[in-house]
């Protein structure tokens, strides 16, 4: 399988390319195609991971569909055979790892959640007993379950700088007090749900980030939707529950195995990033299609 690094989708407008993904114009919506591009360290690597992009699309549409109770979200379809003609002469690039989706104002914030201490978060509390201005307890440790799950929102980079988490105060500053609790809520909301879905499979989520938008007609704490991806190895972290044991970092079915390959080769973490050998592209692709499975029963 040859990995899918760039979409050419013709005439569409290519509005951007982000670290994963391709977005592109479709009349009054959005196309959202997910490439098998890997980024570590706030840089895409030179080497893809074949089939990611059709894993993460498949996990969102998942969860998608198990949380829409809770949450509206902006997909139209996934449905090749459902999109415009003028795109299904392009089923070979879109064909499981693109969704048509609603536009919405996206809020500038990225709506994080944290039921387990691990990467920025412990950082932070080593050295503040704190995460995100939250105190807790004295004793915790790397890998560490909270008492409960906490809100800890960090700054949307437009420009693929590193995020950086800020307390719920600046939130509210910045997008308005009512959206800045409907935020929290939902993000708390979500993340309840999920791990208790992941428990039942096995697995722990460590903590995940989302990203929500408005339509054009709502208001303040109303309208909003959940967008982009949603609980994948992207963007969260998912450990084996027979497996965990606080006091370092956790085994993960996730993008951390390429994290540490590239620390133990001592990249500088400055461009151009470098590529990955075989074993560790084989091990990667291994550890997104095991979360897959674990979390959906299916395979893929």
């Amino acid at each position: 399988m040859t990995a899918l690094l760039e979409t050419n989708l013709g005439a569409t407008p290519l509005l951007g390319r982000g670290k994963v993904r391709d977005l592109y114009a479709v009349d009054d919506a959005l196309l959202l195609v997910a490439t098998d591009r890997i980024s570590a360290f706030d840089h895409v690597l030179a080497t893809g991971i074949p089939g990611k992009g059709k894993i993460l699309t498949q996990i969102s549409l998942f969860w998608f569909d198990l949380l829409k109770d809770l949450v509206p979200n902006h997909l139209i379809s996934a449905d090749v055979d459902e999109f415009p003609a003028s795109l299904r002469v392009y089923a070979d690039q879109l064909e499981g790892r693109s969704m048509l989706v609603k536009r919405a104002a996206m809020f500038p914030v990225e709506c994080v959640a944290r039921g387990y201490l691990a990467g920025s978060g412990w950082k932070e509390y080593r050295d503040s007993l704190t995460v995100c201005g939250i105190s807790l307890p004295r004793g915790l440790l790397d890998g560490s379950r909270l008492p409960e799950p906490i809100f800890t929102p960090a700054t949307k980079s437009s420009d693929g700088a590193h995020d950086e988490n800020i307390p719920f105060a600046a939130v509210e500053k910045l997008i308005g007090k009512e959206d800045a609790a409907e935020l929290r809520r939902l993000t708390l909301a979500i993340y309840q749900r999920a791990q208790g879905h992941a428990e039942a499979r096995g697995l722990i989520l460590a903590d995940t980030k989302f990203e929500f938008g408005r339509t054009t007609n709502g208001k303040a704490g109303q309208g909003i939707l959940l967008a982009d991806e949603v609980l994948t190895p992207d963007s969260s972290r998912f450990w084996d529950s027979a497996e965990w044991k606080p006091g370092g970092a956790q085994p993960s079915l996730d993008k951390q195995y390429v994290r540490d390959y590239l620390e133990s080769i001592h990249w500088n973490k400055q461009a151009p990033a470098p590529g990955l050998p075989d074993e560790v592209v084989e091990r990667t692709q291994g550890k997104y299609l095991e979360a897959f499975r674990r979390l959906t029963g299916r395979g893929i």
